[in-house]
């Protein structure tokens, strides 16, 4: 007997010279895109259609063909079809049901291919029709509402999610997919919550239900009132919330784990080997290799979250086991087609608090620990564009926390103590830290960690300035909560200070060529104002009397960068130029440093002519500065605990704009065929009379 192939909607058999055969649901097709109806001649038509395997291929490839003129002739054929899919979601049978999920999807991604440059208004047109667009749509939403919220099959469910994220990214810009004013009109905001708050249907969906969430979160939110923004800034449900914030902690764990292997990998080769004979000369090359794809779906997920819904701080600090030391079951887990990370849902739910009880032995783990991992990983390289992203929206996340009464609690809560594994960059003067000697303390440590570590890593030509203001508001405002609270942190502030230093240095070293595209004063204006925070205030919050002192011995010690940057920003402050009032804003901001240094120098000059000393111990230094704290004069400096508060409409609509663009296109990118696959549905519907 021959053989039977079968591609792109034709039957041949192999030995056979005759004209291939089509198959019956390709002939129905056929029927749909010529002008007459096609229920002319068979009744039954849109019945038979529905219990037909859908070829996606062949109907989106057929409706990409037509030019739009073609297509304006069959608009009725489209609209009909369209208008039948929406009556069969209602139907019991669920063959029809998957059936018209997946000829919706062909549709709305066949009409948006052939309308790419056109508006929303024209594929609502084409696919629904103007006249009837309000109650089809409706009806629509309200059946994928039902399916959504029903008990029934969990195939449905994704497939109802797969549907509506191809609605909401049909086209670049979310903003301007009018399609979007019937899912705002016809919420199922309740139904994302419920898959949210179910354990079973999280597992199964909730990467689809958290980023179809964010973006639905973003349509036109400057320009009217989104009822998803609205609702999300109220959830109030504690299962509601602890699921996003699983899903999230899952999303970001799974890369965390894929960029520890890569690195493992990389350092097991034979590349380490060379390095470890001849030394680390070649470091920063061999780490350019290790790159995971950033996920900024899920980390738009969390800042929408965290910005919105002050409910959702409490999640970020609820421990679970952590994630990696968490053994994976003996029996295979049905997933979806894999795709690369940032696209597709991690396979299962490792979190819930009633499977996986807390065992002592364990290092338990948190959202925000997650999270800071996450972001050690993405800011190491900020020259990739989506790293850059990536970086950017960490450190927006941050600042936001960082403001929070309630997440700086938490931060700075002496009884929740972790130990944090952040992600250091390779470099070649420093070796790296051994994992096991990382001490617990609280998580305000390892923010504070994560801001140091990227001061000292990114100074360089393509200085990503932007980051670097973000980052020093970051330690600024938890500082400002320090000093409000009076919360004496045992940390070591000594990297902190040294960092700073550093790129202060970093700033004159470069101030021509950084000069030319960047206004370096702000960015030293708010450091020296950092050490005018320590200096006027360190003594309510830093955590010894010596901790104060050893702040005075870093800045004498260091003067001399000190006093290249007065002299820089005194030639520049009188000087009649663009950078005039910024810079004299800087050496106004200088004058209690200056003091510092004037008043003790001398005083340890003439210590050490006294006891004929050339050169004093750190101690011997620290012992005169004690001594003559009583005659030094220091100005009040007004507004140092003072910050603006963030505001993403006003500063950062057009870096959302920009992310949620890219997002979209991802996502529908990756809403490939396979992940549409029919093979599951039918298996487990393989039962139905």
């Amino acid at each position: 007997m021959a053989q039977t192939e079968k591609k792109g909607g034709l039957l041949r058999k192999s030995s056979a010279s005759k004209k291939p055969l089509k198959e019956k649901v390709v002939l129905m097709y056929d029927e749909i895109f010529t002008t007459e109806d096609p229920s002319k001649c068979n009744p039954r038509f849109w019945e038979e259609l529905f219990l037909m395997k859908v070829n996606l291929e062949y109907l989106e490839g057929k409706l990409e063909a037509l030019d739009g003129e073609e297509l304006m002739k069959i608009k009725d054929n489209i609209n009909c079809l369209f208008q039948h899919c929406i009556q069969a979601l209602g139907e019991e049978h669920p063959i029809r049901v998957v059936n018209a999920l997946q000829t919706l999807c062909a549709l709305i991604r066949g009409v948006h291919q052939k309308n790419k440059s056109t508006s929303g208004f024209d594929i609502i047109n084409m696919l629904v029709g103007f006249d009837k667009a309000e109650l089809c749509m409706k009806n629509l939403m309200e059946s994928l509402d039902s399916l959504l919220c029903a008990e029934g099959s969990e195939s449905l469910k994704s497939l109802c999610l797969k549907l509506l994220l191809c609605l909401v990214t049909v086209t670049d810009n979310i903003s301007q997919n009018t399609i979007l004013e019937y899912v705002m009109i016809n919420s199922i905001f309740e139904a994302i919550l419920q898959i949210l708050s179910s354990p079973l249907s999280r597992r199964e969906h909730g990467y689809d239900a958290v980023v179809l969430l964010a973006l639905l979160v973003n349509y036109r939110k400057y320009e009217s009132v989104n009822p998803y923004i609205v609702k999300l800034s109220i959830v109030d449900d504690e299962a509601t919330l602890n699921g996003m914030g699983l899903v999230i902690a899952q999303a970001l764990s799974e890369y965390n784990r894929q960029y520890k292997d890569k690195e493992e990998e990389h350092q097991s080769g034979f590349f380490s080997a060379l390095t470890n004979m001849v030394g680390s000369m070649f470091i920063a090359d061999a780490d350019e290799k290790i790159s995971v794809q950033t996920n900024e779906a899920i980390l738009l997920a969390l800042y929408e979250a965290v910005h919105l819904n002050r409910n959702f701080i409490t999640v970020l600090a609820q421990s679970h086991p952590e994630m990696g030391l968490m053994t994976t079951p003996a029996s295979p887990i049905p997933t979806t087609p894999v795709t690369p990370l940032g696209t597709t849902p991690p396979s299962s739910d490792v979190i819930s608090s009633a499977e996986l009880p807390l065992d002592a032995d364990v290092q338990t783990s948190n959202l925000l620990i997650t999270f800071l991992k996450y972001s050690s990983i993405v800011m190491q390289d900020t020259k990739d564009e989506h790293r850059l992203h990536s970086g950017k929206l960490c450190l927006i996340i941050l600042t936001c926390i960082a403001e929070d009464q309630y997440a700086n609690a938490f931060l700075h809560d002496d009884n929740m103590n972790f130990r944090v594994n952040l992600h250091r960059m390779p470099m070649r003067h420093r070796k790296k830290a051994a994992d096991k000697n990382l001490p617990c303390r609280p998580l305000v440590c390892a923010v504070l960690d994560l801001m140091v570590e990227f001061i000292v890593t990114h100074m360089m030509k393509e200085f990503p300035m932007d980051l670097y203001v973000r980052c020093i508001q970051i330690v600024h405002k938890l500082l400002c909560y320090q000093k409000k609270c009076r919360v004496r942190l045992h940390y070591t502030w000594r990297e902190l200070w040294s960092a700073l230093i550093n790129l202060l240095k970093f700033l004159m070293s470069n101030e021509t060529v950084l000069l030319a595209k960047h206004n370096i004063f702000t960015l030293a204006l708010m450091v020296v104002n950092l050490f005018n925070m320590f200096i006027t205030y360190g003594d309510t919050f830093l955590p010894t009397p010596s901790s104060y002192d050893e702040l005075y011995y870093e800045i004498i010690r260091m003067h001399q960068n000190f006093d290249n940057l007065y002299s820089m920003v005194l030639r520049l402050s009188t000087n009649a130029g663009q950078w005039k009032e910024p810079a004299s804003k800087v050496t106004h901001a200088l004058v209690n440093i200056r003091a510092i240094i004037n008043h003790f120098n001398p005083k340890i000059e003439s210590y050490a002519a006294v006891n004929h000393i050339s050169q004093l111990s750190e101690d011997q230094v620290l012992e005169v500065v004690r001594s003559n704290y009583d005659t030094l004069t220091l100005k009040l400096q007004d507004g140092l605990d003072q910050y603006e508060r963030y505001s993403e409409q006003h500063k950062e609509a057009a870096f959302f704009k920009e992310l949620v663009r890219s997002i979209s296109i991802n996502v529908r990118k990756n809403l490939a065929f396979n992940t549409l696959s029919q093979e599951l549905l039918l298996k487990e519907f393989s039962t139905i009379s």
